[in-house]
């Protein structure tokens, strides 16, 4: 396996792990599934420190939104780029937006990264019926130069989950924690599956 193969969630969680996932969930994450876009609503919620860190990496197209606010109106654009998976989250009320790449690296191992070179190495699996993404290290590529990020200056271990709901809906629910300040950022919110025929 390597970068320049396209992403296989199902492959990465294995079959035992990937037969505990809700239909649903795993008609949502298939790999070669075609684009699609997600509608719903999220809650918003970061700290002081999750404030600094937003700005502080800001110039990095960083995923990190420094907001505090409910029910914000948000639109989720999943599509295939190369070997992997873009994943847009844009939210209303000027809010702003966030964009990642989840794909491959040359070991084969499962990352996220931005367009200005901020990403985390991931672990995915499954827990109680939920898809889990969570972070084992942050690091910077710049330059053709992989720096690791030291845990104490990231914004904490990022956890996200997609958990079914039924009926054509799911819950995503981020959080990051850091080792000496807390919960640094928050975010959940419901989405729904796009209507049949309903424009991706």
């Amino acid at each position: 396996m390597n970068a320049s193969q396209h992403l296989d969630l199902p492959a990465l969680l294995g079959p035992a792990a990937w037969s505990r996932l809700p239909l649903a969930v795993q008609h949502r994450f298939a790999a070669g599934h075609r684009d699609v876009t997600y509608r719903g609503s999220m809650d918003l919620r970061c700290s002081r420190l999750g404030r600094v860190l937003a700005w502080l990496v800001k110039p990095l197209n960083s995923p990190l939104v420094a907001a505090n606010a409910r029910r914000v109106p948000t639109t989720v654009k999943v599509r295939t780029v190369g070997a992997g998976v873009v994943w847009e989250r844009r939210f209303e009320h000027g809010v702003g937006s966030v964009c990642s790449t989840k794909a491959l690296d040359a070991t084969g191992r499962l990352q996220e990264r931005t367009q200005g070179g901020l990403g985390m190495a991931l672990e995915v699996f499954e827990q109680d019926g939920a898809l889990v993404f969570e972070s084992r290290r942050y690091f910077l590529e710049r330059f053709g130069l992989r720096l690791v990020v030291p845990r104490l200056f990231s914004p904490g271990t990022c956890r996200v989950e997609h958990r079914d709901l039924g009926h054509g809906l799911f819950r995503f629910t981020l959080s990051m924690t850091h080792p000496l300040w807390g919960e640094t950022f928050h975010q959940t919110g419901v989405f729904a599956d796009p209507a049949p025929g309903a424009a991706r």
